[in-house]
């Protein structure tokens, strides 16, 4: 007599797992979100008014017209046992409040880049270097940049070696996934790491 447990069509309960995109106003978070995300994104954005001249800086990217007010929120199936559910924190200083929120319960984070604003990803990095919450740097390739090597970009945020950084393409499905891979994998080392040293 077989077990209930032998039914083939029967498996356990997917592991769900938090994810943050971060990193600053116009980097390409809620595209990074909308591109991998297997149902419809919720995405909480606004057009840009008048109120927000000389409060956000819209420098290298002049024709934004639209800003994540809270949050942008995917979901993506990486394999039967592991579903991820993607935050995007909004970019602009004066929604920062609401990181600490979003970072409650996740189990790492994406800092997106955009090399030809780079300063503006530095919050994000600060925010989860002091949080000890393991995080990869994608560096988004924008149409018309210049193309910075890896080790340029790392140099130019100060990141430790021990932080997987790569290119990718916020727009294309597999870039995002390859970047929420790594992500994954590194997450999956610093709990090791933890529990060698636990």
């Amino acid at each position: 007599m077989a077990s209930g447990n032998s039914d083939p069509q029967r498996r356990l309960t997917a592991t769900a797992v938090k994810l943050l995109v971060a990193g600053g106003f116009g980097v390409g978070k809620t595209t990074m979100v909308g591109s991998v995300s297997e149902v419809p994104p919720l995405r909480t954005e606004e057009v840009l008014t008048s109120a927000s001249e000389g409060v956000d800086d819209l420098s290298g990217v002049e024709a934004k017209t639209t800003t994540t007010v809270a949050l942008d929120f995917g979901r993506i199936t990486i394999n039967p046992d592991l579903i991820l559910y993607l935050f995007g924190t909004p970019g602009q200083d004066r929604f920062w409040f609401m990181w600490d929120e979003l970072a409650r319960g996740a189990l790492g984070a994406v800092v997106l880049a955009d090399t030809r604003r780079l300063e503006t990803c530095f919050p994000a990095v600060d925010f989860f270097e002091r949080r000890g919450l393991p995080f990869v740097v994608g560096v988004n390739c924008f149409d018309g940049a210049y193309r910075y090597g890896t080790e340029e970009v790392r140099a130019a945020l100060d990141v430790d070696q021990t932080v997987p950084l790569l290119l990718c393409d916020a727009r294309d499905r597999e870039s995002t996934k390859q970047v929420l891979v790594t992500l994954i994998h590194h997450v999956m080392k610093n709990a090791d790491l933890v529990q060698s040293h636990g």
